[in-house]
């Protein structure tokens, strides 16, 4: 089994490895209804089809892998799955491994005669790292209703392109948007395998551990004003240059962060008109906050809010998520089926914590990242880690679905 396990988890891996990703960096850049992330979508597709799975694709896009009738159990399904787009330059594990280990989680039961009580669906949530379009989750919010059908359908990327047209140029149909409460009541549970984003497993000496909470968090939009004009003419005491306003808008937001004791990035910047020898007329930039609690994160936003509004920025909130509790008795029923694995929190956002706050009982497991390192290429998690995963997983999906062996 562990041979067989293995040789499957490379042949998945290498089949995905190249898809979307740059030759020069090793980062990935599957950015939703993009052709690598269609590449990724026809893979899963693939996989699926050869397991005898039902794939539906929702409304949104989100593709869901049944085993199992799904309206057949009153109790409601056990999901598992992730997502399979990635951040610019992003690692090779952070979204599909969680896809990877739900398909071969029901491999390992199958072989081990496992028939489930409850149906058992792996999904692949669309656009979840709002790589191209600025909103995270955006495949779970939507059908959640977290996100309007309105909203979600005008948001454009840094070219101009609406999501409704990128859609329509995949070939979906964005008419459909808008909460999918038959899909959402399927699910009895959803348990979301992912690689760890920092270094709390490595410091445990534990392989596996089990998510209990995600930190608030969001992105905003942060519009700082200026005036454009020629860079070798223009004396120092009549410039207006928005790029100065930008840098201290980093530096506050550094502070905000150290005084709250809080997480605050402002990790995309655009500068307009953007020539080398022209003052900034204006420029955009990204905020990244995230807290433990919600008084925290509120007080590190207004605190930036305040210090750049006093030069005129205008800052507003694109995307937020509240502190997110996961399901306490789903997760302590993970902690211990898995041989007491560790409890943690995480300041990473997560489809699991969209539908957690949508009322479905969710949970997460984590494999160590011996980097500790996430959102770039050094992103890693040994084989042996993520055969463990494998098996952790398989236990709870047979524990949460019931059946025979």
């Amino acid at each position: 089994m562990i041979m067989s396990q293995a040789r499957t988890f490379e042949e998945l891996w290498s089949a995905i490895a190249d898809i979307g990703r740059d030759p020069t960096t090793g980062g990935y850049r599957r950015f939703a209804w993009t052709e690598a992330d269609l590449s990724m979508r026809e893979w899963f597709s693939g996989e699926c089809s050869a397991r005898g799975l039902d794939l539906l694709e929702g409304r949104m896009g989100n593709q869901w892998a049944w085993w199992g009738d799904p309206d057949i159990s009153a109790d409601g399904s056990v999901l598992t799955g992730s997502h399979l787009d990635s951040v610019p330059d992003g690692g090779a594990f952070d979204g599909p491994l969680g896809v990877v280990s739900g398909l071969l989680a029901i491999d390992r039961l199958r072989s081990n005669g496992f028939t489930p009580r409850r149906p058992i669906a792996v999904v692949n949530f669309a656009d979840e790292e709002g790589a191209r379009f600025g909103v995270s989750c955006a495949g779970s919010r939507v059908i959640t209703g977290a996100l309007s059908a309105d909203r979600a359908r005008a948001l454009r990327d840094a070219d101009g392109v609406t999501m409704a047209e990128a859609m329509r140029a995949a070939g979906r149909q964005s008419d459909h948007l808008g909460p999918d409460p038959e899909a959402l009541a399927r699910v009895g549970a959803f348990v979301e395998l992912h690689v760890e984003q920092g270094r709390g497993l490595i410091d445990l000496g534990r392989a596996i551990g089990v998510g209990s909470r995600l930190w608030a968090h969001g992105r905003w939009r942060i519009e700082i004003p200026g005036e454009a004009n020629h860079a070798g003419t223009t004396r120092l005491s009549d410039r207006r240059d928005a790029v100065i306003g930008c840098a201290r808008a980093v530096l506050v937001t550094r502070a905000a962060a150290e005084a709250h004791g809080s997480l605050a990035t402002i990790g995309k910047i655009s500068i307009q008109p953007g020539g080398v020898n022209a003052i900034a007329g204006s420029v955009t930039a990204w905020l990244d906050a995230r807290a433990a609690d919600e008084p925290a994160l509120r007080a590190t936003v207004a605190q930036i809010e305040d210090e750049v509004g006093s030069s005129g920025a205008v800052v507003t909130e694109e995307s937020r998520t509240p502190q997110t509790a996961f399901d306490d008795a789903l997760v302590s029923r993970l902690a211990s089926l898995l041989d007491g694995a560790p409890v943690m929190s995480t300041g990473a956002g997560h489809d699991a914590g969209i539908l957690a706050n949508a009322g479905v009982p969710a949970a997460m497991i984590f494999v160590r990242n011996p980097t500790g390192v996430s959102h770039s290429p050094a992103e890693w998690a040994d084989p042996e880690d993520c055969l463990a995963g494998v098996a952790a997983l398989a236990t709870v999906l047979a524990d949460l679905a019931g059946g025979e062996q």
